[in-house]
């Protein structure tokens, strides 16, 4: 392709990518340049953004984007919906735009932050941008296609591309947005990756010459660093904003110092925020740097290690975490307070997030850690704080072994050991936390009330966290007191950017009160922040075939079975809906494999029997019937299931 041949913007569909492969410098900026006024003249309103992580910082490029469109038009009841999102992105709107909703994880202090949020928050914030562009949109510019030209698409960050996937999956069509990506040669598999290989459609490499970005003399650089540390100071907000840049221009200076003091600085901001994938990158920068420059420095080292471990635990990623742990500090801690902490972020590796726990290794490190503490020089109520985070992760033990009174018991001590040793306004969110294990340990009982009884102290200490309202609403639902589950789906919605769990479990509460719409649009919304959950498809299913809509049901019956074949309990619904389409071989073949999986169903028998009545198989029939009756020896039909047998029999 030649440097001034145009890209085909005619044919790209809204909902999808193209991408541009070419070395990054002027030569490529001018390219896009071109590109924007030709998608200009076919009727786009474009945006080209430049989505350098190292340039821009977390969010390069959707900065610039957000800040157009709130100019444009501010829209403040919008802004005030989803106010925890925009901050993210815009940090400096922390001074001017109070989130509503605050945690006890969002405003503990950074020593008393022992809860992290789990990885999907930050896919809720994403999902959240996504619901504010759409509407902002339909407000403000509902008929023109967008473009959005993404420079250095390649080096964005994880977060960032997830929110451009999540935007094209999502909204692309309705919005009648699609995306240029501006990458060099070798980032074209990478942003397939990300982006989905169904959202990219074409790929263009292009034949420009490369250069390097422009650098300031030494002198200069210096000098804008060292005034914007001034203007920065202690100010986390304006950390936010201005780390990437501090880096930048430390880096020109060649500080190693001032480097390492702001990836340190990055890496913590990122890993309180919740963004462990991109925390990582500072992270590992950060560990390097300070074996090669400060190889005995334990206050560095130890913060380091543990913000990188507590993000791979986050993601998922144990074997990372304990190949991290065996490597970097296994062995070689001799200060028994840290010692103890170590022994406890090991021991929950082994006793909670390895595929098959290992609770009697998980107890072990627990027990070597209370031991280190115990004799750790720390001051009082600091170690008897850490004492009882290490028996929460006991109960946690108890719990999964069965104990369940004596998880609680634990719990209890703990909250009153906290009590005795701390002051009231400290480590309010540990004690809130003891407080929603011991629900959870009642809940796990059936013990609801009490249960009911913990969720309302901690949420009484933390009324703003979602999840707990939402977990309210499943004791609820499980009592049958489906109204105030329903509105503790509505309250955990309205407190958090969106999550799939919650809208699915209001689908399942409008469903029972028998208002199937409704429970269809709970279920679809659900759907739509995450395809391929199971307990949507299937509660969606059992509304459209409540309402009589059969070919929607068997859709959602068939993805839900195609997500997890061994579900006999679907393949027994969609055999049902086959049967009444007179589908009879396949109504047939989903009973046979329900059977497989679940041959001890006695009702599985019976409708098999019916249908291969119905067939004219009237030996088999009596054979399913006699199983039935095998399995269900008090069923209410009997009688009328021994005429059918010596029916069948004649």
């Amino acid at each position: 392709m030649s440097e001034r041949q145009p890209l085909d913007l005619e044919g790209l569909e809204p909902g999808r990518a193209c991408v541009l492969s070419a070395p990054s410098g002027a030569a490529r900026k001018t390219f896009l340049d071109q590109q924007v006024s030709l998608a200009e003249d076919l009727g786009y309103r474009v945006w080209l953004l430049s989505c350098s992580f190292e340039e821009g910082g977390l969010w390069a490029g959707v900065k610039s984007w957000l800040l157009d469109l709130l100019e444009r038009s501010p829209e403040p009841d919008l802004v005030r919906r989803h106010d925890y999102e925009i901050v993210q992105v815009l940090p400096h709107l922390k001074r001017t735009l109070e989130v509503r909703n605050p945690t006890l994880t969002d405003i503990a202090p950074p020593e008393e932050r022992v809860r992290n949020y789990p990885a999907d928050r930050a896919y809720r914030i994403a999902h959240g941008l996504v619901d504010f562009l759409e509407e902002w949109k339909v407000r403000n510019d509902p008929s023109t296609p967008w473009l959005v030209v993404c420079d250095q698409l390649d080096r964005e960050s994880k977060i960032a591309l997830r929110f451009f996937r999540e935007l094209l999956r999502r909204r692309g069509k309705e919005m009648q947005l699609s995306l240029l990506a501006g990458v060099e040669v070798d980032g074209s598999p990478r942003i397939h990756e990300e982006l989905g290989d169904e959202r990219v459609v074409e790929t263009a490499v292009v034949d420009l010459p490369g250069s390097t970005a422009g650098t300031l003399d030494v002198e200069e650089a210096e000098r804008r660093a060292v005034a914007l540390e001034e203007r920065v100071g202690d100010d986390i907000v304006l950390m936010e904003d201005h780390i990437p840049e501090l880096i930048r221009l430390w880096e020109q200076v060649g500080r190693g110092d001032r480097i390492l003091r702001w990836k340190v600085m990055g890496q913590s901001i990122l890993n309180i925020l919740g963004f462990y994938q991109d925390a990582l990158t500072y992270g590992y920068d950060v560990l390097a740097m300070l074996e090669e420059a400060k190889p005995e420095n334990d206050d560095l080292h130890w913060p380091t290690f543990n913000k990188i471990f507590s993000c791979h635990v986050a993601l998922g990623e144990w074997e990372k975490a304990l190949h991290l742990a065996e490597e970097e500090v296994l062995g070689k801690l001799t200060d028994p307070y840290r010692k103890g902490q170590l022994d406890y972020l090991i021991a929950m590796l082994y006793a909670r997030y390895m595929p098959e726990r290992d609770l009697d290794k998980g107890e072990e490190y627990l027990e070597a850690g209370v031991e280190a503490l115990r004799s750790a020089q720390v001051p009082e109520f600091q170690k008897q704080f850490e004492i009882v985070f290490n028996r929460n992760g006991l109960a946690m033990i108890r719990h999964f072994q069965g104990r369940l009174e004596e998880a609680i018991q634990l719990c209890r001590d703990g909250y009153e050991t906290l009590e005795r040793y701390l002051t009231e306004e400290k480590h309010r969110l540990h004690r809130s936390v003891l407080l929603y294990n011991i629900a959870q340990v009642f809940a796990a009982m059936g013990s609801y009330e009490e249960a009911l009884r913990y969720y309302d102290k901690a949420i009484e200490m933390d009324p703003n966290y979602s999840e707990y309202y939402n977990e309210v609403g499943n004791i609820y639902l499980r009592l049958g007191r489906l109204a105030e589950a329903h509105t503790m789906y509505l309250k955990a919605i309205e407190l958090s950017p969106p999550y799939f769990e919650v809208w699915a479990n209001l689908g399942q509460s409008y469903r029972l009160q028998g208002e199937l719409r409704k429970a269809v649009e709970a279920y679809s919304r659900a759907l739509d922040l995450e395809p391929n959950h199971t307990l949507a498809l299937v509660g969606r299913a059992q509304a459209y075939e409540a309402l009589g809509v059969r070919s929607s049901a068997l859709a959602d019956y068939s993805a839900a079975i195609e997500l997890e074949p061994e579900q006999w309990q679907t393949l027994a619904n969609r055999a049902v809906l086959f049967f009444e389409e007179d589908q009879l071989d396949s109504s047939l073949e989903d009973l046979d494999r329900a059977l497989e999986l679940a041959p001890e169903e006695a009702t599985l028998y019976q409708n098999r029997a019916f249908l291969l009545g119905k067939i004219g198989r009237h030996q088999e029939a009596a054979s399913d019937l006699r199983a039935y009756l095998e399995l269900a020896p008090g069923a209410e039909d009997r009688s009328s299931i021994e005429t059918q047998l010596a029916e069948l029999g004649a």
